[in-house]
């Protein structure tokens, strides 16, 4: 992972301070070269041992290995080794907002890409493949993470999986009392701090089945019930384009689940074909 990416996945995880030495390093990669842990303190206000504590939290020994790889980076770029830096092709010309709204997805989805194990996703996979041949698949999301829970429990029954999904934290936590061991609970909570969809994970567990959480890369209670925690990496200082970017990178995460759900099973996908024959009958006049 190179450590632009490294940076941006980290970031909603990272105290004030740190933050402030994230956005720099990120809006100015090209310029980090220049400069020394001294000077880069002296830029943002803080402490050189802020700096230092910052490279070596990453992982890196210290800041001129931060910076020597950043610069690394930054060379495959130009050499066209390693895609984009920062700044793709505008979408449309004088459109600077658009043009940054992309940017902003396009590093989001390859954080949350990059963040998710493989080991994370093949074990999703697998439960879900697993609960779909024996089981159920309980599926439940509030508020605005609802619109993902349902879009998904949709493209899990077009496999002939059985996803029961409710958007009622009462109701799912009546459905769960007739989990089985081998069920699956997906649970989708942006913060992962409800306390509604905390308790039915823990009931869940009580009726021996799989908890799947789909989060923000944030520490939350969430993430320390599951069984496995997929995580989403977005960022930026404004709200509106924050919310966007979760909202991508989110979808970019389900789609690569469900691609994978559908292509590696030839019943599956004969299933998928036969719904979605079967649906475009219905709504022939």
């Amino acid at each position: 992972m190179s450590p632009l990416v490294k940076i941006r996945s980290e970031r909603d995880r990272m105290s004030a301070v740190e933050r402030r030495i994230a956005d720099f390093i990120l809006e100015n990669a090209q310029l980090l070269r220049d400069y020394s842990s001294q000077q880069l303190a002296n830029a943002l206000g803080i402490s050189q041992s802020s700096v230092v504590k910052f490279t070596q939290k990453l992982g890196f020994r210290g800041y001129p290995d931060l910076k020597f790889s950043v610069g690394e980076t930054i060379a495959r770029s130009e050499n066209g080794d390693g895609g984009p830096l920062s700044e793709p092709a505008p979408v449309s010309e004088g459109s600077s907002a658009v043009a940054t709204l992309w940017r902003r997805k396009t590093e989001a989805e390859e954080a949350t890409r990059l963040i998710n194990a493989p080991e994370s996703l093949d074990a999703t996979v697998a439960a879900l493949a697993r609960a779909g041949a024996n089981g159920r698949v309980f599926i439940i999301g509030l508020g605005e993470d609802d619109l993902y829970a349902r879009g998904f429990a949709l493209k899990l029954s077009l496999l002939g999986i059985l996803a029961v999904h409710s958007f009622d934290a009462s109701r799912m936590a009546s459905n769960v009392s007739a989990a089985k061991p081998g069920d699956v609970l997906l649970v989708f909570s942006e913060h992962g701090r409800h306390p509604a969809l905390y308790k039915i994970a823990r009931f869940f567990h009580e009726r021996r089945g799989q908890v799947v959480t789909v989060t923000r890369h944030t520490l939350n209670p969430l993430r320390t019930i599951a069984d496995i925690a997929l995580v989403v990496s977005a960022h930026d200082e404004q709200p509106h384009v924050q919310s966007l970017v979760y909202q991508s990178s989110l979808q970019h995460l389900l789609d690569g689940l469900f691609m994978r759900l559908c292509e590696e099973d030839d019943d599956r996908h004969a299933q998928l074909v036969a719904n979605l024959e079967r649906i475009g009958q219905m709504l022939e006049p």
